[in-house]
């Protein structure tokens, strides 16, 4: 029985998300779940998790090509519903899939390091870029957009940022080329992007890579979009591998500029890390000044209704009344751990004064119960 649905009005990733919600896709969409629930069963080995949805896409290609719901569809409409597969089981599955080691986190910390090294002295001319292709304005939209790349969670949508930014630079050289009548050069298409992705220091850039190669369907990733992703993960070897022969510039000067943004990034750290200190230090101090200048209402400590556990007995205890206990003293634990910080904020002479204060309330409040008690 074919089901009557359109298939010209959307071909978007919510188009998807309908058609998987119409009674008829059932099957399909058991079998998509099941895809994701049984990728827990296994422990994190990219390329063989990559070969595994790689060929659950290519099954699932077939079922849609043979389900009612796409029965009239066009090759538009297929890929759309691919696309849409393809964002949906890689948003479930991006936390499993997405950098899943130590080894790999290192990788891309050590990239962005070198990165802002690279910042604070590689110009355009470092890298043989001609001068009328410079262009701060082209270069900035190619950063931002390369810069976008990790926000995303689906493949297709980090490729898109990586081929937005390449074309802003192969526009910048074909603008350049008709406005100097000759070809616009390959030869420096990739110098640039290297120039820009230094600049931009696109986050976690060793794992988006890697993340698109393996889940990125394999079919799509051609033509124009192999090209770009291709062309940047020469960008990202060139720079891992970045030294001064890599460079139009002098082996001794490029050192000591290295070592000079080593030793600037350095105090940067233990700058922003002794100022983190002080405001902490800062927050706690301005805490024990308020609860110092705010008069300690201990009123509310003798009205027996704010704790009724004082005079219950152990035998009085019911089962429900130990998630409350629990409750109560982990608060009081997480109250009495903020009052010694503060309170140790406090000059020698103040802190002595409240302490005092506090022993004299203890005392009194220990004769009143025993004169109560008689």
């Amino acid at each position: 029985m074919e089901v009557s649905i359109s298939t010209s009005t959307s071909t978007s990733f919510h188009d998807f998300l309908y058609r998987m919600r119409h009674p008829s896709s059932l099957d399909l969409v058991r079998a998509i779940k099941s895809f994701i629930v049984s990728f827990s069963f296994y422990q994190p080995k990219p390329e063989n998790d990559g070969k595994r949805v790689q060929d659950f896409f290519s099954s699932m290609e077939v079922s849609i090509r043979n389900h009612p719901l796409w029965a009239t569809a066009t090759e538009q409409d297929i890929d759309c519903a691919m696309e849409g597969l393809e964002k949906y089981i890689m948003t479930k599955l991006f936390s499993r899939t997405f950098c899943t080691s130590l080894e790999e986190a290192k990788v891309n910390h050590e990239i962005s390091e070198k990165i802002k090294l690279l910042q604070t002295f590689l110009k355009p001319q470092h890298l043989d870029i001609q001068p009328v292709l410079h262009n701060e304005s082209s270069w900035l939209l190619a950063e931002k957009e390369l810069q976008k790349m990790n926000a995303f969670k689906a493949p297709q949508e980090k490729l898109s940022s990586i081929m937005n930014c390449c074309r802003v630079i192969n526009n910048l050289l074909l603008n350049d080329a008709m406005s100097e009548h000759v070809p616009a050069g390959a030869d420096d298409f990739l110098p640039l992007l290297i120039y820009v992705t230094i600049k931009a220091n696109p986050p976690m850039l060793h794992s988006n890579l890697k993340f698109i190669k393996l889940y990125r369907r394999q079919t799509k990733l051609i033509s124009e979009a192999e090209y770009y992703f291709t062309n940047l993960v020469s960008a990202k070897t060139f720079i891992i591998d970045l030294n001064a022969k890599s460079l139009s510039m002098d082996e001794i000067k490029f050192e000591e500029c290295m070592q000079e943004a080593k030793l600037a990034n350095k105090l940067t750290n233990e700058s922003h890390s002794t100022c983190q200190m002080k405001h902490q230090e800062k927050n706690d101090c301005m805490l024990s000044i308020k609860m110092h200048n705010k008069v300690l209402d201990f009123d509310v400590l003798q009205d027996g209704s704010n704790y009724p556990y004082m005079e219950a007995k152990s035998k009085d205890l019911e089962m429900e009344d130990v998630d409350i206990l629990l409750h109560h003293y982990k608060d009081l634990v997480s109250k009495h751990t903020r009052l010694c910080k503060a309170i140790n904020c406090l000059p020698v002479l103040e802190k002595e004064s409240l302490l005092r204060q506090i022993e004299m309330h203890g005392n009194s409040t220990n004769t009143n119960d025993q004169t109560t008690s008689q």
